[in-house]
C-alpha cells in the first residue's frame, strides 16, 4: 500500500447526480480519496465512471452535489477551475496535436516566451526534461507525436498535466491501449507520482491491474455507488461479482473444435509500413472452418500491416490471399467484406465508426444501400431504427438510444456498436482484431462466447489480439508472430505462457510455419 495520508482528503464528492434528460448517468454518488493513494473507479461500460470524473474535472456540471477539494468547497465549472486547484485528466483517447513534438504538445496554451515575446523553447525543453526524469516518465522532449508509441503518448499526456501543477491525477482507462510491457511501466509510473506526493484516482474495468496498482477501489452499477473497498481485502472474483451484480466465468467454456476445410489460405504476403519499410516478410498461414486461430506477438511485429492487407486498406506487395478458393488479393474493402469476411478494427474511432453519425446509422454503415435500410436510393429510418434498437438492446449498448452520437458514447460502447455490426453481417470468416479492448468482464464473456459461437457453427474467427491470456483462453491454435513472420504455431490446448513468450520475444524463430 502507497504511503497514503488519511487526514488529508484531498477529494470529496457529496451527494453528486448528473442527469442528462430523463437519463440518470450518476445517482447521488459519494467518492473520499485521500492523499497519495491510487483509487480505482470500477465499473461497467456505462457505468457512469467516466461521468463521474468528468464532473469532478469540469467538463460537466453536477445535477446536484458538492465537491471539496483539500477540504474546500469547489464550484468546478470548467476544467481550468480544476486545474487551478490541482486537478488533472488524462482521457482514454488522447488529445494530442500529430505533428507537433512532444515539448510543444506539453506546453500549448502555457507557452513561456523570452524578452522580444518568442516562445523560448529551450527553456521549456529543459522544464520537460527534468520533470520527465523526476517521475521516471522518460519521453525524448524533442520527438513528433506521429513518430513515437501508443504508450509514449500517454506519458506525454501525464507530463503535459504534471507541467500544469496538478496533485492529483484521473487516468481514463489508461491501460486500455497498452501493450503488456507497457501496462508494466504505466503501474510503475503511477506508483512512482505517489511516492512524490500526488494522488491519482483510476477508471477502469481491468481487475488484475486494480489488484496490481490500486490501494482502494469504488465499485459503480449503473449509476449508483456499490461499494469502496481496500484491494487487498477482495478477489478479483468479488470485484466482478460486484461490477455487474452476478457471478462472472474467467474461463472460456468451449468443447473440442471440428476442424473443417481451409476457408482462408494466406500465402508468401509481404507488406511495407507506412515508412516504406517491409514489415510483412513472406507470412503464411491457413485458416480452417470451424476453428479459432489466434495470432500472438508483440505490438509492432507487423500485426497491424498484415490486418489491413487482409481487408483491402493497405497494398499487398506480394503474395496471395484466398478465399474459399476466391483469389481476394487487393480487392477493395467492400469487395472484401462482400466475399464473406467481416472486421472488427483494432482502432474503432478512425476505422470502425463514423463518429459524427448516429449509432443507429452506424449499425448500417456496410447495408445501408440494401433491403429493408433503402428502397430505390431512399433510405427508411423507421426500419434502420428498428434494426439498431434490436441490436442495442441485445449487446447492452448504453445509453438505449440509437439517436445518439457514436461520438458521445464510451469507448467500451463505441466498440460494442461496431460487435453488433460486424457480428449481424454473419460472415464466414470474421477478423477480430483487440475484439474486447476497453470492454468490461461481463461483456468480455459476453464477446468471448460469440466467438466460440460462431467456431462451433462452421465459422472461422482469425484473432489478433495483444492480450496473452484471451489468446490463449480462445484459441485452438495459435500462431506466433515475430519481426513480420510466423516463427511457429502451437496446439491451443497444450499452450503455455512460457512458451508462447519465449516465441514472441524471437526464441525459437523458424522459416516456415506448419
Amino acid at each position: 500500500m502507497n504511503n497514503i495520508d488519511f487526514d488529508i482528503k484531498v477529494i470529496e464528492m457529496r451527494n453528486i447526480t448528473k442527469k442528462f434528460g430523463d437519463f440518470v448517468a450518476n445517482d447521488n454518488i459519494d467518492l473520499i480519496v485521500h492523499k497519495g493513494e491510487i483509487h480505482a473507479l470500477l465499473g461497467e461500460n456505462g457505468a457512469g465512471k467516466t461521468t463521474l470524473m468528468n464532473v469532478l474535472y469540469g467538463l460537466y456540471e453536477p445535477t446536484s452535489g458538492e465537491i471539496f477539494i483539500n477540504g474546500k468547497k469547489v464550484e468546478v465549472t470548467n476544467p481550468n477551475v480544476a486545474i487551478k486547484n490541482g486537478i488533472g485528466m488524462v482521457h482514454q483517447h488522447f488529445m494530442l496535436v500529430d505533428n507537433f513534438t512532444v515539448v510543444e504538445n506539453i506546453i500549448l496554451g502555457m507557452e513561456t516566451t523570452n524578452k522580444f515575446g518568442i516562445i523560448d523553447i529551450n527553456k521549456a525543453t529543459k522544464e520537460v526534461e527534468e520533470l520527465s526524469k523526476k517521475y521516471g516518465l522518460y519521453v525524448d522532449p524533442n520527438a513528433k507525436i506521429e513518430d513515437i508509441s501508443v504508450g509514449m503518448q500517454q506519458r506525454v499526456e501525464i507530463l503535459k498535466a504534471l507541467y500544469r501543477g496538478a496533485d492529483i491525477l484521473i487516468l481514463d482507462e489508461p491501460t486500455a491501449v497498452l501493450t503488456p510491457q507497457e501496462i508494466e511501466e504505466i503501474i510503475q509510473i503511477m506508483k512512482n507520482l505517489t511516492e512524490q506526493g500526488k494522488t491519482i484516482i483510476i477508471i477502469t474495468h481491468k481487475l488484475k491491474e486494480i489488484k496490481q496498482s490500486a490501494d482502494y477501489c469504488t465499485i459503480i452499477r449503473r449509476g449508483k455507488k456499490i461499494d469502496t473497498v481496500r484491494v487487498d481485502n477482495v478477489t478479483e472474483e468479488e470485484l466482478a461479482s460486484m461490477m455487474v451484480g452476478r457471478e462472472i466465468s474467467f474461463k472460456v467454456d468451449k468443447k473440442d473444435p471440428e476442424i473443417g476445410e481451409v476457408i482462408l489460405e494466406i500465402d508468401n504476403l509481404m507488406l511495407k509500413d507506412n515508412r516504406g519499410l517491409n514489415t510483412v516478410k513472406g507470412l503464411s498461414l491457413k485458416l480452417h472452418k470451424g476453428e479459432i486461430l489466434g495470432i500472438a506477438g508483440v505490438d509492432g511485429n507487423g500485426q497491424s500491416e498484415l490486418v489491413e492487407g487482409l481487408t483491402g486498406l493497405r497494398n499487398i506487395e506480394n503474395g496471395k490471399v484466398l478465399l474459399e478458393g476466391r483469389d481476394i488479393t487487393n480487392l477493395s474493402p467492400k469487395e472484401i467484406m462482400e466475399s464473406g469476411m467481416s472486421h472488427i478494427p483494432e482502432d474503432r474511432q478512425r476505422r470502425g465508426l463514423v463518429l459524427d453519425f448516429t449509432v443507429a446509422e452506424n449499425m448500417i454503415l456496410e447495408n445501408y444501400h440494401k433491403g429493408p435500410f433503402s428502397k430505390k436510393g431512399r433510405l427508411n429510418h423507421k426500419n434502420i431504427s428498428k434494426f439498431a434498437v434490436e441490436l442495442i438492446d441485445k449487446f447492452d449498448v448504453r445509453p438505449r438510444n440509437d439517436k445518439q452520437m457514436a461520438g458521445a458514447l464510451s469507448g467500451g460502447n463505441q466498440q460494442k456498436v461496431i460487435l453488433a455490426r460486424e457480428i449481424t453481417n454473419d460472415p464466414e470468416v470474421l477478423l477480430a482484431v483487440q475484439p474486447t479492448r476497453g470492454l468490461d468482464v461481463g461483456a468480455i464473456e459476453y464477446v468471448h462466447r460469440y466467438l466460440v459461437d460462431q467456431r462451433d457453427r462452421g465459422k472461422a474467427v482469425l484473432l489478433v489480439s495483444f492480450e496473452l491470456e484471451e489468446i490463449m483462453n480462445l484459441s485452438d491454435r495459435i500462431a506466433v508472430i515475430y519481426d513480420g513472420k510466423i516463427v511457429d504455431i502451437v496446439d491451443g490446448k497444450n499452450a503455455d505462457e512460457r512458451t508462447i513468450g519465449y516465441l514472441m520475444a524471437g526464441g525459437g524463430a523458424r522459416d516456415e510455419a506448419k
